[in-house]
């Protein structure tokens, strides 16, 4: 049963391009929670290298990925912030912004959750907001998870995702979702080698149409 709450989903990330795959995590988190989901591109990514897509054009694709569906929202905080985009500043922020007692998540891929030690203040996060993990079934990429980021969110992990409603932050969400083949890299290795049958399928039309007419990804 979904949760009816306050709860804001946060899902933050490079989206270069923003693909099918980012979609529908977004959609099935805003189906299993019951309320809308924040996409939120980064200005600066401290953890890769540098976008194909300049950062408003990434906040355009956004725009136009997620316009008609009430579920999905665009928010460009950390466009308007000066340095790399860390996610705890963000938290911050919103903590600041919704208060202490107001419920918040970060969602997240599978890969980013298992590389939480190496963000910045990462042992922060837990106590900002919840952690809801888009895992696929069998594991999904929450077995055999490095020591220390087992240890911290041992106790966390919750299956009913009213629990994230009735409290602010601590909890861990596995988000189970079908197996999906995009990849913003493959999307720009498809651009870059000239046929549209390598990358147009995995894009909303608007988006594809959008990368065509701005030129983008076009270099190796």
């Amino acid at each position: 049963m979904p949760a009816s709450s306050g709860l804001l989903i946060w899902y933050g990330g490079t989206f270069d391009p923003v693909h099918e795959g980012h979609l529908a995590i977004a959609r099935a988190a805003a189906d299993t929670f019951g309320v809308p989901v924040t996409l939120a591109p980064a200005a600066d990514p401290p953890h890769r290298q540098a976008p194909g897509a300049s950062a408003g054009q990434r906040a355009r694709m956004l725009d136009l990925a997620v316009a008609g569906d009430p579920r999905l929202r665009v928010d460009r905080r950390e466009l308007h912030r000066p340095g790399p985009s860390w996610t705890v500043d963000t938290l911050h922020d919103l903590r600041q912004e919704r208060g202490r007692r107001a419920p918040l998540a970060l969602l997240l891929g599978a890969d980013s959750f298992r590389s939480l030690p190496s963000w910045r203040h990462w042992r922060r996060l837990p106590r900002l907001a919840h952690l809801v993990v888009a895992a696929r079934a069998a594991g999904g990429g929450l077995d055999d998870l490095p020591a220390e980021l087992a240890a911290e969110v041992a106790g966390r992990w919750t299956d009913d995702p009213r629990d994230l409603a009735r409290v602010p932050a601590g909890r861990c969400f596995a988000l189970r979702q079908p197996l999906r083949g995009e990849s913003a890299t493959a999307v720009r290795r498809g651009l870059a080698s000239g046929d549209p049958a390598a990358w147009r399928g995995q894009l909303a039309p608007a988006v594809a149409a959008f990368i065509e007419a701005e030129g983008l990804y076009r270099d190796p």
